[in-house]
């Protein structure tokens, strides 16, 4: 093998090596940035997929979907509104927790659609707020599987009770209120 042949099989070696790694670091880089924008919820989408390339596809596609939507925040007399309609809401807990949790499932439900989510599936609904409210998506997942429990009557009072604490943690974010939304459950009983 001439000398031009060796300098050009090397040339092309390190080449490919250079694009492997151009490669590598970029699906890593990624997988980070999908990390830290999905918290939880990335690790959950992988758990699902079939594989770590398919749960990213899917949260790629979240991100495309979420920005296409018109979300807003909400105005000053809306996001009030909506907090004397949590306490009205959670005062009531006390004497009937059944209604309020599913009271609590409408509220929060009516501020997703207001900020601009697509409230018709509750599936969709999950995955658009995946992109922005990834560490409290686990609170609303869990509050909808009690409140599911509660429409068959089979739910105890604290499972209500942990429901609308569920409920409450999403409810403050949507609204804008980190410090994690009005005053402490009352107890029932």
């Amino acid at each position: 093998m001439s000398s031009t042949a060796t300098v050009a099989a090397i040339v092309i070696i390190v080449l490919a090596i250079i694009a492997i790694a151009a490669v590598a670091i970029s699906r890593h880089r990624r997988t980070e940035a999908l990390r830290r924008r999905f918290g939880p919820e990335y690790e959950r989408a992988v758990g699902e997929q079939h594989s770590r390339r398919a749960a990213e596809r899917d949260l790629q596609d979240r991100e495309r979907r979420h920005a296409e939507l018109q979300l807003k925040e909400l105005d000053p007399q809306q996001r009030q509104r909506y907090a004397e309609q949590w306490e009205r809401m959670q005062a009531h807990f006390v004497e009937e927790p059944e209604a309020a949790t599913r009271e609590a499932d409408e509220l929060v439900t009516k501020v997703m659609g207001e900020r601009g989510y697509p409230i018709e599936d509750y599936d969709t609904r999950v995955q658009d707020l995946s992109v922005d409210h990834a560490e409290t998506l686990g609170h609303y997942r869990d509050a909808h599987e009690i409140n599911k429990v509660n429409e068959r009557g089979q739910a105890s009072t604290e499972q209500l009770r942990q429901a609308l604490m569920h409920y409450r943690s999403l409810f403050a974010e949507l609204l804008g209120d980190t410090s994690g939304g009005g005053r402490p459950m009352p107890r029932h009983g």
